[in-house]
């Protein structure tokens, strides 16, 4: 087995034209990690942390990484990379916080051990699903490019995480748009208990790299001096030639992936031949031998680090538990943000279909925003599915009019990285159907990052959606539902052209993760006048379509217009409120209204069961069962996919039930 013979090779160090001051402060900055995992190890016998993620035997890449780049270049870490956040000088008594869940660290006990990260000190956190990250860092390295600043950015995965679809996509952006990224892939030889071979049928990750035409490196993960060669010079290069690089880590994991799942798996003599390999101890015996390092200066050096650490465990352990406060959870979950409604600057109307005023309002919001970036794919040239983007790439270039690869999961998650250098990002899904590729980047690290470490995501994902237009299963879904069961997402879903750019350019405006619903039936059917100037509309905010005294529908979107439609024929006095946003919804503007006819029904067009008429109409029962004279109703689609057949969609869809269900309201 080819990790056995690389086990067996010894470590042989060269430090080339490195002074000793620099041979010191790697092993110094070596220790650290390992001197806290000694400690880590015993706090968690005594149950004094919960968990742990242990590093042993993989420090050498950490520290190699962290001490190539300059200080200002984010490093996004996993969690056998404690060096990183020692490397760049967290403080100790906040990293202990962070580790026992107290309120100094840096998630305010909301997630645990490495599962964060700090501008601060230029390193983002990771999520358990390992493989987002990647994305991220191209959208860092994007954002590097755009600004023409001279950086690089470095990433981590596993071996294990390799087999993730965002690890392809990761890779795959940063190769076809020329990103300034360092991918270390550490090769530890396990994902958990499963090993390489059955991960990948490949035997190095030097492989891989030519089919992304990207360039690879393969270092010994246990020489430090090695690491830090290699990424030092990469780094160098990549400043001056912006492109990324692949570079694996050969090295291995010396204890369970988690203390508690052990290493019974793995075979002893792997064990005991990798042990010989040890980055700490054979770095230190370089150091001894070759008299850069005396036995003295290594005890002191030993006590100081320990010193240090006992002294932040001190501090950590002194901090009282945590109080929850429930007010400050909920408004930890967006970046702070008070929104100024802009009215339009003069009088001037124009004729606009829908899909014109969402083009005519994300044409404004750029031109007043540089830093906005819009990607997607084939927004460019071809202007994009509907063609709501047609022109851009001539008016504001290729640059910030980006056509993609066909992935959405990597997309956004560079819309998030993007954020982070403090651009604005907007995302177009061809369909809203096709978001569910990116639905982890989505509901993990968009809606939760602020939240977590106080990060904010400025993205906007525009999601064509709706039936109507006979298109199908995979085409026609209404999944607005999917995400607003998610704390951390802003949802919107205007119903006219004028909602439509005023809460598009609202929504561009606020530097917090939106979803924007534009249903394709209405892009060239609804026409309006609304004002040519650039406006925004309040976000959160209902609107009362229709007035009158007998009944209440609670709508949005398309079923605005249903709505209409029906109260027409069926000479209805009703009281039409369309919701517009959904995430925040207008919780005031809906107890108005059942105050006033004490009959209500909500209309969806997505599928029935599970749909947000149901939470809505839940909370009228609650809130508002005094005022109301009649059941609660509510009416959506069919519980089945959108069928193709026009016939069938039609059938599919609520229209003429509602009408029914309105009648049976009204003679309630």
């Amino acid at each position: 087995m080819d990790r056995e013979i690389f086990a067996g090779t010894p470590v042989v160090f060269d430090r080339k034209n490195y002074n000793d001051e620099t041979l010191l402060d790697l092993y110094r900055s070596l220790l650290f990690p390992r001197k806290i995992e000694e400690k880590m190890l015993i706090l968690l016998r005594q149950g004094k942390i919960s968990k742990w993620f242990s590093g042993w035997g993989q420090e050498a890449i950490s520290i190699g990484a962290v001490n190539a780049l300059e200080n200002d270049e984010f490093i996004l870490p996993m969690h056998r990379n404690l060096g990183i956040f020692t490397g760049r000088g967290i403080p100790l008594e906040r990293l202990f916080a962070q580790f026992q869940g107290k309120k100094s660290g840096f998630t305010k006990g909301r997630d645990r051990s490495f599962h964060f990260g700090s501008r601060e000190h230029h390193i983002v956190g990771m999520i358990s699903h390992l493989g987002p990250q990647l994305a991220i860092a191209d959208g860092i390295g994007l954002a590097h490019k755009l600004s023409k600043e001279k950086k690089v950015t470095l990433v981590f995965t596993g071996d294990g995480a390799s087999s993730e679809g965002d690890f392809h996509e990761g890779l795959n952006v940063a190769a076809v748009w020329k990103l300034p990224v360092i991918f270390v892939v550490e090769h530890n030889g396990y994902g958990l208990s499963t090993p390489s071979e059955e991960q990948f049928a490949f035997r190095y990750f030097t492989e891989k790299g030519p089919g992304y035409g990207m360039e690879t490196v393969r270092v010994d993960g246990n020489n430090v001096l090695e690491v830090y060669d290699c990424i030092k010079n990469l780094a160098e290069d990549i400043r001056k030639n912006p492109r990324p690089v692949l570079v694996e880590a050969i090295t291995f994991r010396m204890r369970g992936h988690e203390e508690a799942s052990g290493t019974k798996y793995v075979p002893k003599e792997l064990m005991e031949t990798w042990s010989l390999k040890d980055p700490v101890e054979n770095y230190e015996r370089f150091l001894l031998e070759s008299g850069v390092l005396s036995p003295e200066k290594n005890e002191k050096m030993i006590s100081e680090i320990k010193s240090a650490i006992n002294k932040g465990l001190d501090i950590a352990f002194a901090e009282s538990a945590i109080q929850p406060n429930s007010e400050e959870e909920l408004e930890d979950l967006f970046f702070p943000f008070k929104q100024k409604e802009i009215i339009p600057s003069s009088n001037q109307r124009t004729e606009k279909r829908f899909i014109d005023a969402i083009s005519d309002g994300l044409r404004q919001s750029m031109e007043k925003y540089p830093n906005l970036v819009l990607m997607g794919q084939d927004i460019g040239e071809y202007g994009g599915a509907f063609k709501i983007t047609d022109g851009f790439k001539n008016k504001f270039g290729a640059e910030r009019v980006r056509n993609t690869p066909l992935c959405e999961s990597a997309i956004i998650g560079a819309g998030l990285g993007l954020s982070i250098k403090g651009y604005k990002a907007m995302v177009e899904m061809q369909f809203a159907d096709f978001v569910s590729v990116g639905f982890n980047q989505i509901v993990n690290n968009l809606a939760k990052i602020h939240y977590r470490w106080g990060q904010n995501a400025d993205v906007v994902i525009r999601m064509p959606t709706g039936a109507g237009v006979a298109a199908g299963p995979f085409h026609s879904q209404s999944n607005e539902a999917w995400f607003f069961h998610t704390p951390g997402l802003k949802i919107i879903y205007p119903s006219n052209p004028y909602d439509a750019k005023g809460l598009l350019n609202a929504a561009l405006e606020d530097p917090n993760p939106y979803l924007y619903f534009e249903h394709k039936a209405l892009y060239r059917s609804l026409s309006a006048e609304i004002p040519d100037d650039y406006y925004t509309i309040e976000v959160g905010k209902a609107k009362l379509v229709s007035e009158g005294q007998e009944v209440s529908i609670i709508t949005y979107g398309m079923g605005v217009h249903w709505a209409k439609t029906a109260v027409e024929e069926l000479g209805i006095e009703a009281d039409i409120l369309d919701l517009r946003t959904l995430l925040p919804w207008d919780k005031e503007a809906v107890k108005a209204t059942v105050e006033k006819t004490g009959k209500v029904i909500f209309l969806q067009e997505d599928c029935l069961t599970g749909g947000i008429g149901g939470e809505i109409c839940a909370w009228i029962s609650e809130h508002c069962f005094e005022l109301l004279d009649a059941p609660v109703m509510r009416e959506g689609s069919l519980d089945t996919p959108v069928p193709f057949a026009p016939n069938l969609e039609k059938n599919f869809l609520p229209v003429e039930r509602f009408k029914e269900k309105l009648l049976r309201l009204k003679s309630y």
